[in-house]
């Protein structure tokens, strides 16, 4: 999240986005401290989602999009992402 959540204030990138996935997923809603950390960048305008069907097999959609996470089949914005560099650069961790 530190580098996600600097890059806008500091003038990095003019877009970011934050996706969670798989075993992420249960790291955030089991943190109130990264949850609390979520919303500070949103407030920076760091976009958030995470893998619907992920955050399913977590029983976790509510608790995320409580936090502003948008919960949906992010499986095609990677998939656009990782095919148009003209447009995104992408990041994995």
């Amino acid at each position: 999240l530190l580098y996600g959540g600097v890059s806008i204030p500091r003038g990095y990138w003019k877009r970011v986005h934050i996706m969670f996935w798989g075993a992420s997923i249960k790291t955030v809603i089991k943190s109130k401290k990264i949850r609390k950390k979520v919303n500070e960048i949103q407030k920076d305008g760091v976009e958030f989602s995470s893998c619907i069907v992920c955050a399913q097999e977590y029983n976790a959609v509510k608790k995320l999009e409580k936090s502003g996470i948008v919960c949906n089949h992010t499986g095609e914005l990677l998939n656009e992402a990782l095919q148009n560099d003209d447009i995104w650069s992408t990041l994995t961790v």
